[in-house]
């Protein structure tokens, strides 16, 4: 299963306003804009998932009178470029974008074209995608974009060799969490690997409990910014429950120096240093290229992150990254061909076919006997399950939220962790940030 290393080459960079931008793939002195005679697609660069974009590209112009021309891009500085080319005539036709915060940008300024319309045309297409993740690109009522990657939901893994040692099993509800804790502790193991070096693995406890215990309506005001949505106590009352697992020693004493960037985290889970590790999809593809025998000998386990007894939050839902989208620019030369092109590419049976096979999980609907015969089947269709089965996929709030407070949110969530910030104080710290 060919899964994305790391969560940063999923969601990109909200700070990522690099000075330099750097051209590949099929691109040559860059995109010719909304003008051009040919439908401009950006994305970024991927050597697996582009070769298949590609094939389905030199379908469609076989028999399209316009044809795409694909240009890829590199991770970071993708966003800058966008931004500036955005309502220029260097505006692609097609974008490739991470949904919630970082598309309501274009879309608030006007820069996208609504899909509804296209997609009441062709309702086979609209009803293929999973509503979860179709929804991350829905803004005000429409639709914004349609799912072109796969789901990378954020699950809790375990080290099965630890757990049989001691006797346990894998937590489903919190107060089991905290029992598993203890007795890790007790044993002399790390309960929970955290990378705590970035900010980005804390806040997944932050906003899985935060679900947990308010429900997604939380996390929607936060995204609209509603005055005095970040003193919902939903959002304190999950600060307190991080501050608990800290306290409690789950995650250790020296998981603020330990780093995502170098699988320091993974490292401890596959060498039984720590017993669970709550982590992105990315995590099982990282496994197999750091810890191979770890995985091969079915050692790796993995869970649904537990529930919160009394939460108002269903505990089918789920966070991570609901999908990549591609999206339409509004008012160009090419926006009925563009939408053709995505209305006739990304739920074809060709597209998700070929996807499954470089090990990617499409957002479709009735794809889990193809998923069945994956190289990772077994956690492949325990990803495509807890997705479908998911009432709500909450995108990652530094993703979700504006830049400004995606950059904001991932600092205090630090301090949280670090005890420089009590929960008020993350409250008051996020509330004063926006």
């Amino acid at each position: 299963m060919t899964m994305r290393m790391t969560r940063r080459s999923v969601l990109g960079l909200a700070g990522a306003a690099a000075a330099g931008v750097t051209v590949a793939g099929c691109g040559t002195s860059g995109p010719a804009g909304g003008g051009s005679d040919a439908i401009q697609l950006w994305v970024l660069q991927s050597d697996t998932e582009n070769p298949v974009l590609k094939k389905r590209i030199d379908a469609f112009n076989a028999s399209s009178s316009v044809k795409v021309k694909m240009t890829t891009y590199v991770n970071d500085p993708y966003k800058q470029k966008l931004q500036v080319a955005m309502g220029s005539p260097n505006a692609p036709d097609i974008f490739f974008n991470w949904g919630g915060g970082n598309l309501a940008q274009f879309v608030d300024a006007g820069q996208v074209q609504p899909l509804d319309s296209a997609l009441a045309d062709h309702p086979a297409v609209a009803k293929s995608f999973l509503p979860s993740v179709l929804a991350g690109a829905a803004l005000g009522g429409k639709q914004y974009g349609l799912p072109m990657s796969g789901i990378q939901p954020e699950v809790l893994f375990y080290n099965k060799k630890v757990f049989a040692a001691a006797g346990a099993k894998p937590p489903t509800s919190y107060p089991e969490l905290l029992a598993l804790v203890d007795l890790f502790k007790r044993k002399k193991i790390t309960p929970i690997a955290l990378a705590g070096a970035q900010g980005w693995t804390e806040l997944i406890y932050l906003m899985y409990f935060t679900d947990r215990i308010g429900g997604p309506e939380v996390v929607d005001a936060l995204v609209a910014k509603k005055p005095g949505a970040w003193r919902h106590p939903a959002i304190r009352a999950a600060a307190e429950h991080c501050v608990q697992l800290v306290e409690r020693g789950a995650f250790g004493t020296n998981y603020p120096s330990v780093s995502s960037d170098n699988q320091a985290a993974s490292k401890l889970l596959a060498t039984g240093k720590c017993a669970m590790h709550v982590m992105g999809s990315w995590e099982y593809q990282t496994q197999v290229s750091s810890s191979p025998k770890f995985v091969s000998g079915h050692q790796l386990g993995w869970v649904p992150f537990p529930s919160v007894p009394g939460g108002k939050g269903d505990a089918k839902n789920v966070v991570g990254v609901p999908t990549n989208y591609f999206s339409v620019v509004k008012g160009g030369k090419h926006v009925r061909q563009a939408t053709k092109f995505l209305l006739d590419t990304l739920a074809s049976d060709a597209y998700i076919g070929a996807m499954i096979g470089i090990g990617e999980i499409p957002p479709v609907n009735g794809i889990k006997s193809k998923l069945a015969t994956s190289k990772a089947a077994d956690f492949a269709t325990f990803c495509y399950d807890l997705v479908s089965a998911a009432p709500h996929f909450q995108l990652a709030w530094d993703q979700a939220l504006s830049p400004s407070a995606g950059a904001a949110v991932n600092t205090n969530v630090q301090k949280l962790f670090v005890k420089q910030l009590d929960p008020a104080g993350f409250v008051k710290a996020m509330d004063a940030a926006g």
